[in-house]
């Protein structure tokens, strides 16, 4: 599907009441936080462009008659029965993104989810379980630097005191985004009375790869996710005139730090894994001037722990190298981590069954290397999650796309799983 609107007329006037389509949604909220000069979105955390989102989310709740709610930890609920009876079926994503992000990441599985709700309504389903939809809040760590904070609060994976010390590049905390926002940072925190609620998740995504284009699927399950973390290399080196200071006298950080990324390519080439360094902060910063610090920013993954575990350790070692080589002061801080998510068999085996029935053939089952709000929650509650086939398997970039023939088969297989789960 185009992330471009859709033309005059193509979405037709719906009737006062009627709750939009997924196209009339899809347009509705591709607006919002978009960047026009490159053509990526930028919702980041408690920002206007998220603020625009979360409004968005409500106006869908309250449009189909759903029960909002705002937890603790700013993840928005929109709810069909009573949430306080128990066994819920969840479904659902996140809005933020990445800086110049695509459209479908993240997005793609809210738009669904509602979607799927009014299917299983046009179907005249019976729901026999509670059915909520959920937008999880800073799943990508944009601004903060640190992933699915709204998940892991909520699971108690990250304490109050953590997530009070994170920091944007400006330097505003947590707390005092929030506090900008609307919100009480104060509030935070492990979530287990709400988690009891919920007894299945099921997340949909655009797929950040290629595996179901070269298979030919439109939609396909996943069997786990690699486990990967994030850390921070600091070269530190001596800041000194770029036209007066002799190469054999300089400590110059940034010959360490390029070394380095060279290193981790090397090492994830050889290992089968992927490491990649994306982000780089330079001080002084100046054109003319040799750096005092370069700081960047290690992202690896791996499809076991302990292949993981060698790359890093691999860059790390050659880092350590380099920077001895020139003189240059290293620390180097795991800023995140997640480890190996396999997802439950049984309910990942019981989605199997319900498309199974209904498909020519069985449904491809694929292990991914990006993180989820499931891969989070997963420790907790069962979880699973449906792939919807991305053709060019671009990610995290404005050229991200599906069909919409994929994106509304993949709303019918979320809505024929939620039938499943909730209608039985």
């Amino acid at each position: 599907m185009s992330d471009q609107p859709p033309a005059a007329g193509d979405a037709p006037a719906r009737p006062t009441g009627q709750a939009p389509s997924f196209q009339e949604m899809w347009r509705d909220l591709k607006p919002i936080g978009r960047d026009r000069d490159s053509g990526g979105y930028r919702r980041y955390a408690w920002t206007g462009a998220d603020t625009d989102c979360r409004a968005w989310f409500k106006a869908q709740a309250e449009t189909r008659g759903l029960t909002y709610e705002l937890d603790r930890n700013g993840n928005q609920w929109a709810w069909l029965g009573d949430p306080a009876a128990g066994d819920a079926v969840v479904t659902g994503s996140h809005l933020d993104s990445v800086p110049d992000g695509g459209a479908f990441d993240g997005p793609l599985g809210v738009v669904s989810s509602f979607a799927a709700l009014d299917e299983l309504r046009s179907r005249g389903a019976e729901f026999t379980r509670p059915l909520a939809i959920v937008n999880f809040g800073d799943e990508e760590g944009a601004r903060f630097g640190l992933a699915c904070v709204g998940s892991r609060l909520t699971a108690g994976q990250l304490t109050i005191e953590a997530a009070h010390r994170l920091r944007d590049g400006d330097g505003v905390s947590l707390p005092q985004a929030m506090e900008a926002a609307g919100y009480d940072p104060y509030g935070i925190g492990a979530d287990p009375e709400r988690l009891a609620r919920i007894g299945a998740f099921v997340e949909l995504h655009v797929e950040q790869g290629r595996a179901l284009d070269l298979s030919g699927d439109p939609v396909g399950i996943a069997s786990a996710i690699w486990p990967h973390g994030r850390w921070r290399f600091d070269f530190r080196g001596e800041a000194n005139h770029a036209g007066t200071t002799r190469l054999v006298d300089r400590r110059d950080p940034m010959l360490s730090y390029a070394e380095t990324v060279l290193a981790a390519r090397r090492e994830a080439e050889l290992a089968g894994a992927v490491a990649t360094f994306g982000k780089i902060s330079v001080e002084p910063n100046g054109v003319n001037a040799i750096p005092s610090l370069v700081r960047g920013w290690l992202d690896s993954r791996a499809a076991d722990q302990a292949t993981l575990d060698t790359v890093v350790t691999g860059i790390e070692k050659a880092a350590r190298e380099y920077a001895e080589r020139h003189g240059i002061d290293l620390d180097v801080v795991r800023e995140s981590f997640t480890p190996v998510v396999e997802f439950e068999d049984a309910l990942r085996d019981e989605l199997g069954s319900i498309l199974g029935a209904r498909a020519e053939r069985p449904l491809p089952v694929l292990g991914t290397g990006a993180g989820h709000d499931a891969g989070i929650l997963s420790g907790s509650i069962p979880t699973a999650m449906l792939f919807v086939r991305n053709p060019t398997g671009v990610s995290h970039s404005p050229a991200e796309h599906a069909a919409e023939d994929d994106c509304l088969a993949g709303v019918t297989a979320l809505a024929d799983v939620l039938e499943g789960l909730a209608c039985r």
